[in-house]
């Protein structure tokens, strides 16, 4: 099977720098230092605020992710995909959601019992992943994980649309009642 690229090919001689920057300015804007990051406990407060058990952290990168956050000038702009990191303390979990336009990739850097539970159409697979596994999630399954073990986990999440829509929750979840803020931008 040949590979098709999704986006076109780029050349060294079609890269197009931002007008008035240097090559050295531009990507150094491109670049996200851990020192300049902080945690946000806030972009998914109003699920907490609901029940601690949904209580988790999100340190964006790339992008804002798919937390609802509108903007956050401290985040490298993504241009095909997201990438943050989240924390979900020790017997937390995210509620199953759904992204109908982008895969979700998960990275557990720390942590050795989270499990990930997808339903779709009536059918429902866990798995369990521990440090350093990894679970690529496809488009249009709801998904949801809970930490169940003692420790904080840590994960890189990977959402393969660079503004992806704002997911949605199961209708019969008491989530998919909670009025969600507007924007809840970082910047």
């Amino acid at each position: 099977m040949e590979h098709k690229p999704i986006y076109p090919e780029i050349k060294p001689e079609n890269v197009v720098i931002p007008k008035g920057a240097t090559l050295e300015s531009w990507l150094n804007s491109r670049i996200a230092r851990h020192e300049t990051r902080s945690l946000d406990w806030d972009a998914l407060k109003f699920q907490a605020d609901y029940d601690p058990k949904y209580r988790r952290a999100q340190m964006r990168y790339v992008g804002t992710g798919g937390t609802g956050v509108d903007s956050d000038d401290n985040a490298v702009p993504a241009e095909h995909f997201t990438f943050s990191t989240m924390v979900l303390p020790a017997g937390c979990e995210g509620p199953l959601h759904l992204h109908t336009d982008a895969e979700e990739v998960f990275f557990v850097l720390r942590g050795n019992k989270l499990r990930f539970i997808i339903e779709h159409q009536g059918e429902r697979f866990e798995t369990v992943l521990k440090e350093r596994d990894l679970f690529s999630v496809p488009p249009g399954v709801y998904r949801g994980l809970v930490n169940e073990g003692i420790e904080e986990a840590l994960m890189c999440v990977i959402i393969g649309n660079s503004k992806p829509v704002t997911p949605t929750y199961p209708p019969d979840h008491p989530v998919a009642k909670i009025k969600r803020p507007k924007g809840g931008g970082a910047g």
